[in-house]
């Protein structure tokens, strides 16, 4: 009898589709800081946040069969807007909100949930929801 292997422990990578991938260079690495792993012409750009990965995909590319075989990851891509959220304490979070709003980004809602954890939502340039929260938002 085989027992159940254990459940992964975290996120290592997670992925949003856009159109623009120069304007989603700008939103995730000029005005959230991230740094760039890596771009690969208009295919993808891939972002370090903390201890995992933001992938960043044209959709219209993703959709393409491989083209190296060493590397054969299947095609994959989503349509319309997606949603992700990051984590900050809630200093961080409203030194974030403050320079979210001096960017020209509009804040698109601006709550606290009912444990009390704020969260901040806007849209990136392709249109997905990005939010910001603090990490004892999922505390209950």
């Amino acid at each position: 009898m085989n027992s159940k292997p254990s459940s992964p422990t975290g996120v290592l990578e997670a992925a949003l589709y856009v159109d623009d991938l120069d304007a989603a260079a700008a939103f995730y690495g000029g005005v959230l800081g991230f740094s760039q792993i890596q771009r690969v012409g208009n295919r993808h750009i891939f972002y370090r946040v903390g201890p995992s990965v933001l992938l960043l995909f044209n959709a219209d590319e993703t959709v393409k069969p491989p083209g190296n075989p060493a590397l054969p990851v299947p095609p994959h891509g989503a349509r319309g807007p997606g949603h992700l959220c990051f984590s900050q304490t809630r200093d961080d979070l409203m030194a974030m909100r403050d320079h979210l709003i001096a960017m020209g980004i509009e804040i698109e809602a601006e709550f606290d949930w009912p444990n009390g954890a704020r969260s901040v939502y806007v849209r990136d340039p392709a249109g997905n929801s990005v939010e910001i929260a603090e990490p004892r938002l999922w505390d209950f």
